[in-house]
C-alpha cells in the first residue's frame, strides 16, 4: 500500500515540477509550454508511462526508493532575454519541490506541539515531504538533462565548454550509474533536510 501511495505521491509531484518549469518560462517570456497546453496541473497532460510508472517500480524494487519523472516541459531559451534565463526556469521545478516540502512538513512539525493531525495523514505527510526532497535534490545533481546542469551551464565561462560537452556525451549514463551506485551517498544530505524541516528524524 505505501508503494502505491508512493507513486501516487511522485506522480504529483513531478507535474508540480514540471509545471513550474513552465510557468517560470512563461512568466520570463517564452510562451512555448503555454501554447503546448502544458502549463497546467492536470497530470495528463504532463506523465510518461516509463518516467512516472515504470522507473519508480524499478527504483523501489532494486534500490528501496521511489523516483521518476514526467515528460519535460518544452521551452525556448531564445525567447527568453534574461541573462540567467536558464538558471532560473530550472531551479523553478526543484525549488516547487521544496515548497511542497517546507508546507507538509512544516505541518508535521507543527502536530509534534499541537496534535491536530491524525496519525494517518502523518504518514502521508512524512511520505510527501521525502519524496520531494528527493527530488529536488536530485534533479540539481549538474549532469544532463537534469536542472542542475543548466544552472551550472548557465554560469560556466566559455572556456569551460568542453566540460559542457562531455556531459551531454555522456549525461544519461551517468545518471543511470550515480542513481544505482551513488545516489546512497546523498541519503544522508536528504535525511538531515527532512529531519531539519519535520522535526523527525528517518
Amino acid at each position: 500500500m505505501e508503494t502505491i501511495f508512493s507513486i501516487i505521491i511522485l506522480i504529483f509531484s513531478v507535474v508540480i515540477h514540471e509545471f513550474s518549469h513552465g510557468y517560470a518560462a512563461n512568466k520570463l517570456g517564452d510562451p512555448t509550454a503555454r501554447l503546448a497546453g502544458r502549463l497546467t496541473l492536470n497530470p495528463i497532460a504532463h506523465l510518461s508511462l516509463f518516467g512516472s510508472f515504470i522507473f519508480p517500480l524499478i527504483t523501489y524494487s532494486l534500490g528501496g526508493f521511489i523516483f521518476g519523472w514526467a515528460k519535460p516541459v518544452p521551452y525556448n531559451p531564445y525567447n527568453i532575454k534574461h541573462r540567467y534565463g536558464d538558471a532560473l526556469v530550472s531551479i523553478a521545478g526543484p525549488g516547487s519541490n521544496l515548497l511542497v516540502a517546507l508546507i507538509f512538513g512544516l505541518s508535521v512539525r507543527l502536530n509534534l506541539i499541537y496534535n491536530f493531525l491524525p496519525e494517518s495523514f502523518i504518514s502521508i505527510f512524512v511520505l510527501i515531504v521525502f519524496i520531494n526532497i528527493i527530488l529536488a535534490v536530485f534533479n540539481l545533481i549538474p549532469v544532463p538533462p537534469l536542472d542542475g546542469s543548466k544552472i551550472l551551464f548557465n554560469f560556466l565561462p566559455n572556456e569551460y565548454l568542453y566540460i559542457r560537452e562531455f556531459f551531454e556525451r555522456y549525461g544519461l549514463f551517468l545518471i543511470f550509474f550515480f542513481i544505482f551506485f551513488l545516489w546512497k551517498l546523498l541519503l544522508p544530505f536528504v535525511y538531515w533536510i527532512f529531519s531539519l524541516i519535520t522535526g523527525l528524524s528517518l
